[in-house]
């Protein structure tokens, strides 16, 4: 799942342009992790990095992975259950332990266990879903909002996803930087929301 939210995220971000948006002064931190980067035209930035060791990753990355976990072992253990009633059942029956209207009678509570199943899991995966696309959206927001505050000065013209890096020199990666801003957003965001 962790991969899951890397690929949604470097996808989004697999090319970022800063543009011309204002931002706020830079942090002293912050100023001094993009002092080490050498001045030019282009930047990159470890996304998958940036994404693992961020904050917002570490707590509700790690929670909306565990809770997507949690619900796929449950559904994997419903159907399970729900294979081996229907097994069940069909070797009574073969067995001649049952009626024919009994097991007609049992076969339909298992049909209508497995349509309220699927139903209910269908629902949970939704939320899911929507729980996992607002946490990329939001993760990707960061890191744009942090790259741009970053670039505010118009530093470089072209900040890109090391992703797509064949070779580049480690004094044009602003990661760190982008980093300590992200966590600082997430801080600020969470500190709003209090």
């Amino acid at each position: 799942m962790k991969k899951f939210f890397f690929t949604l995220l470097v996808a989004a971000l697999s090319f970022a342009s800063c543009d011309n948006k204002t931002a706020t002064p830079a942090a002293e931190g912050e100023a001094a992790a993009t002092e080490t980067v050498t001045g030019g035209d282009i930047a990159y930035v470890r996304v998958e990095y940036v994404l693992a060791e961020s904050e917002i990753y570490k707590t509700e990355g790690v929670a909306l992975q565990e809770k997507t976990q949690k619900a796929q072992n449950s559904w994997a253990q419903k159907e399970q259950n729900l294979q081996y009633e229907a097994t069940q059942l069909q070797e009574k029956y073969q067995k001649g332990l049952i009626t024919t209207a009994d097991a007609q009678k049992q076969q339909e509570s298992i049909e209508r266990k497995i349509t309220n199943y699927q139903t209910s899991a269908q629902k949970e995966a939704e939320s899911l879903d929507e729980e996992n696309f607002v946490f990329s959206n939001r993760t990707q927001d960061l890191i744009l909002r942090a790259i741009q505050a970053i670039n505010a000065e118009k530093k470089y013209k072209m900040v890109v996803n090391s992703t797509a890096l064949l070779d580049a020199d480690p004094a044009l990666d602003i990661s760190d930087a982008v980093l300590a801003k992200v966590n600082e957003f997430y801080a600020a965001e969470k500190a709003e929301k209090k």
